[in-house]
C-alpha cells in the first residue's frame, strides 16, 4: 500500500534552493494530517551534508544518491534516480518544486512512475485521505481542485507561496544506488555558463520591481535598479521591454516568462494584460505606478499611483534611503 509523503530536493552548486525547505514544509503539514514520514530524495555529488537542513524542516529520511554522474542536472540522469527510489518505496504523494528543474523532473517522472500530476500549484489539502492540488488555470481567471488517481500523487508547488517553516525531525540519512553506468546516459553538460552579476533570482525573490513599456528604454532601468538595490529586490521586465530589446528573457515577469509569488511586487510603467497578471497576480501586495489612470494593472493592485514613474520612483528611492 502507498505509504509516505516525498518531496525531491532542489540543490544547485551544492547548496539547497530556498523552494526546497518550502516543499519540505508543505510535506510535513500533510505528513501530520496523515500520520505518515516525510522522505526526501536529494541527488547530486558532494550533497550528503546537506541532510541536516532538511532535517530542520520537518523531513524524517533522506535518501541520498551521492555520485560524480550528478555533479550537473540532466534529465536521464536525476530521473532514473528519483523513479527508482520512489517506486521502490512505494511513496504516496511526491512533491517537486514549479522551477525550470522541477518542471523538467516532474515531466520525466510522471511517465517514468505512470502516474498524474498537478502543476504549478498554489495550495494543498487532504480530502479523504487523498492529495487535493489547487492550482490557477486560465491565466489565473480560476483555481482548480486536482485529485490523482494514481501513485504516487504528484505535484509540483509554485515558489515563494508557501511558507517555510521550522519543525525538527531526524533527518536520517539512507545512502542508495541508483545503478546508473555513466556511459548508460544520453545526455552530458559540457559547460555551465552562470549569470555572474550576482543579481537576486527572480522566482525565489521577497520584492520585485519590474518595468514595462513606460520605462522608454535601457538606460532608464537604472532607477529601478538603484531602488532595488536599497530594498534587496530583484528586477523584472514586462513582454513588451524584453520584445523592445531593453531587458533579456530571463527578467521576464508572465505566462511566457517566469511565474513569481514575491511578497511585494512593483509595477511600473506596465499596463496590466492578462499575461502580465498571470505571472505576478499572486504577489502577496502589488503596487501599481502608471500615468494611466485607465490601467488595467490597478484593477489588480493593491495600491496605485497614477503619475509619471519618472517622477515617483527617485521620490521613492530618496525616502527609502532616509529610512535606511
Amino acid at each position: 500500500m502507498a505509504k509516505g509523503v516525498w518531496i525531491v530536493a532542489e540543490q544547485r552548486g551544492g547548496a539547497l534552493r530556498k523552494v526546497s525547505f518550502e516543499i519540505a514544509s508543505a510535506a510535513r503539514k500533510l505528513a501530520d494530517e496523515l500520520g505518515e514520514e516525510v522522505s526526501a530524495v536529494l541527488v547530486g555529488s558532494g550533497v550528503e551534508g546537506l541532510a541536516p537542513e532538511l532535517a530542520k524542516y520537518g523531513v524524517d529520511k533522506v535518501y541520498v544518491a551521492d555520485n560524480a554522474i550528478y555533479a550537473d542536472y540532466t534529465t536521464d540522469a536525476y530521473s532514473a534516480a528519483v523513479a527508482k527510489v520512489v517506486k521502490e518505496n512505494d511513496a504516496s504523494i511526491l512533491l517537486l518544486a514549479s522551477s525550470v528543474q522541477g518542471k523538467d523532473l516532474g515531466a520525466s517522472l510522471v511517465g517514468k512512475l505512470a502516474t498524474g500530476m498537478a502543476s504549478d500549484c498554489t495550495e494543498l489539502k487532504i480530502a479523504g485521505g487523498k492529495l487535493v492540488a489547487i492550482r490557477p488555470m486560465y491565466a489565473g481567471k480560476v483555481f482548480a481542485e486536482v485529485g490523482i488517481e494514481s501513485y504516487p500523487q504528484m505535484a509540483t508547488l509554485r515558489p515563494n507561496v508557501f511558507a517555510a517553516v521550522e519543525n525538527a525531525k531526524a533527518g536520517a540519512v539512507v545512502k542508495f544506488d541508483a545503478g546508473i553506468p555513466a556511459d548508460a546516459l544520453k545526455t552530458k553538460v559540457l559547460e555551465t555558463q552562470q549569470d555572474a552579476s550576482g543579481k537576486i533570482e527572480l522566482t525565489e525573490a521577497n520584492v520585485i520591481i519590474s518595468g514595462g513599456r513606460g520605462m522608454k528604454g535601457t538606460d532608464e532601468y537604472k532607477i529601478l535598479e538603484e531602488l532595488a538595490g536599497l530594498l534587496g529586490a530583484a528586477v523584472g521586465a514586462s513582454r513588451a521591454a524584453v520584445d523592445a530589446g531593453w531587458k533579456p528573457q530571463s527578467d521576464q515577469v508572465g505566462q511566457t516568462g517566469k511565474v513569481v509569488s514575491p511578497n511585494l511586487y512593483i509595477a511600473c510603467g506596465i499596463s496590466g494584460a492578462i499575461q502580465h497578471l498571470a505571472g505576478m497576480s499572486s504577489s502577496k501586495y502589488i503596487v501599481a505606478i502608471n500615468k494611466d489612470a485607465e490601467a488595467p494593472i490597478f484593477a489588480k493592485a493593491d495600491y496605485g499611483i497614477v503619475d509619471d514613474l519618472f517622477k515617483v520612483v527617485p521620490e521613492l528611492t530618496a525616502a527609502v534611503k532616509k529610512i535606511l
